[in-house]
Parts: C-alpha cells; sequence; structure tokens
C-alpha cells in the first residue's frame, strides 16, 4: 500500500502547481490535483514556495486551513465517487451537488462527513464505518 509521508503530499502538490503553472505534462492525478488547485486560488501562495510548504505547521489556533490536507480530502473524495467506494457515495454526492448548485461545495460537505468518519475511527480504534459516511452524506443533500 502506498502511504506517502507528509513531506511527500506536500512536495506533490507544490509540483502540481508548479507544473501546471509552466503548462508542463502532468500525470493524470497532477492533472486532477491541480484542478482543485485552481479551485483554491487562495492556496496558491503556499503552493509556489515549497521550501516553506514543507516546513509549514498549519495548527487550529493559527486559524487557517491547511492547504495540503484541504486539497487532499478533495483528491480523495473524488476517487471515492469515481469508483462509487464506498458504495453509494457517488450518488449521495450527485444528489448534493444538485441540492447545492455545486460540485465544490457538495464536496466541502462530504470533507466534514470523511473528517467526522475518520475522527471517530481514531478514537475507537475501530475501521471506518462507510456506512455511517454515506448516510452523514445523504442526510446533507435531503435536509
Amino acid at each position: 500500500m502506498f502511504a506517502p509521508s507528509q513531506h511527500d503530499v506536500r512536495l506533490f502538490f507544490c509540483e502540481a502547481h508548479r507544473k501546471h503553472r509552466a503548462r508542463a505534462p502532468l500525470t493524470p492525478l497532477e492533472a486532477l490535483a491541480a484542478d482543485w488547485i485552481a479551485e483554491h486560488p487562495e492556496y496558491h501562495d503556499d503552493l509556489a514556495h515549497p521550501e516553506a510548504a514543507v516546513a509549514a505547521s498549519y495548527t487550529v489556533e493559527e486559524g487557517r486551513t491547511n492547504p495540503f490536507l484541504h486539497l487532499a480530502m478533495h483528491l480523495s473524495i473524488s476517487e471515492q465517487v469515481s469508483i462509487d467506494q464506498p458504495r453509494g457515495i457517488k450518488q449521495a454526492y450527485e444528489l448534493l451537488a444538485r441540492k447545492l448548485g455545486s460540485a465544490h461545495e457538495a464536496q466541502h460537505e462530504i470533507m466534514e462527513c470523511l473528517g467526522e468518519m475518520i475522527w471517530k475511527s481514531q478514537r475507537s480504534g475501530l475501521p471506518p464505518d462507510g456506512e455511517a459516511y454515506i448516510d452523514c452524506v445523504r442526510r446533507r443533500a435531503t435536509r
């Protein structure tokens, strides 16, 4: 299983941003990352400085979102939707995107559910509960 380090993830996004700006060829994953990066211009300065990005600490006390965690969650959700795993995420995502009128905003809503699922799994020591995750997304789509 591929388990990139924090350093690797940050450099991946910085490199995808650099290559996109330079109009250099991108791998399919870099192209997907570049699309999400384009949706978040507030992160461009962070991504333009790889050395600082690797060294940065994004704490709750600073009041800033970790751009690398945020972008990685976008990639994760995009992959989940593309393969409908966990089963039902694609339909729930599409329903939420229609309700909100924005695929991007739907992903942000799903991030809340994904974060909650991961947090509960870490606290309980149990595997992530995919059904609870899908239920959370469905509730957001139908409320």
